[in-house]
């Protein structure tokens, strides 16, 4: 600006919490905070700390964010368990959205730390947790009352006990992104137990015809149902027919993979390819 004119640091507070907002948390810890003063103070407020996105930051050590973080932040080490609880401190227990990064192997103390910082969330995408670690998801998850929508890369041992959690907790659930084998129980859960789902994504997964009808007929609300590159049935007249009052229906690239043999309640002994 001029000399004349307004002063960036003069910005109003809701014209800097408007923007900082929608700042990513590298651009948040490394930028806003670090240039005036006053920029300092209002990306301090938790206002701007609702959406911590993990998904748009390299944590590899060798990283420009993270010998940056580092430098800025006078550390001797990082990890992301410290600047996962770094940005879930400044939310002041306000996040409505916690997305981990895509491969990355969370412990349990992150999950517990995140339950016990962010009980507003709407929108949840967990990390991959170890087996054992998988076992404590439903105590965590009846913790976000809030809960909207749920993302896993792929099924969780745990994943009925999940869902009976959700059921009694998240009124307002309506979304689920999942990949993995998708026995007749699972569908019958999912059906049972969060019936008003709107949106369903099991692409990649392995599943039989008999399961996804059994979606398709007890859905009811569904408006997006994604199936796509999936193993074990085929999209023929039927499942389009009963699908047909779904908004939209992403089928494409599925393979039958039948096995005579084959056991269902043995399905996940199956490797997902």
């Amino acid at each position: 600006m001029g000399e004349e004119g307004r002063r960036w640091e003069d910005l109003g507070i809701d014209c800097l919490l408007n923007v900082f907002g929608r700042l990513s948390l590298e651009d948040l810890s490394l930028g806003a905070v670090l240039v005036c003063k006053s920029w300092h103070k209002a990306s301090l407020r938790p206002e701007c700390w609702n959406k911590l996105n993990y998904r748009e930051i390299d944590f590899m050590p060798w990283n420009k964010f993270t010998r940056r973080f580092m430098h800025e932040y006078r550390l001797h080490r990082f990890s992301f368990t410290g600047f996962m609880k770094f940005a879930a401190n400044h939310s002041q227990r306000s996040a409505v959205e916690l997305l981990f990064p895509p491969g990355f192997i969370a412990t349990l103390e992150d999950m517990v730390y995140a339950a016990n910082k962010c009980p507003k969330l709407k929108i949840l995408v967990l990390p991959k947790l170890s087996s054992e670690d998988e076992k404590h998801l439903p105590r965590l998850m009846g913790k976000w009352k809030d809960l909207e929508w749920l993302e896993v890369g792929s099924k969780p041992c745990s994943f009925i006990q999940v869902i009976t959690q959700i059921n009694l907790h998240c009124p307002n659930f309506s979304g689920l992104k999942m990949a993995g084998p998708i026995c007749t129980e699972d569908a019958l859960a999912i059906v049972s137990l969060v019936p008003m789902i709107r949106r369903l994504c099991l692409a990649n997964s392995y599943f039989h015809k008999e399961a996804l009808l059994m979606i398709l007929n007890g859905c009811k609300n569904l408006d997006i149902l994604e199936v796509l590159k999936c193993i074990g049935f085929e999209a023929d007249g039927e499942v389009r027919r009963r699908a047909s009052n779904i908004k939209i229906f992403k089928w494409e690239g599925f393979r039958l993979n039948y096995n005579d043999d084959y056991d269902d309640d043995d399905c996940d002994d199956i490797q997902v390819i």
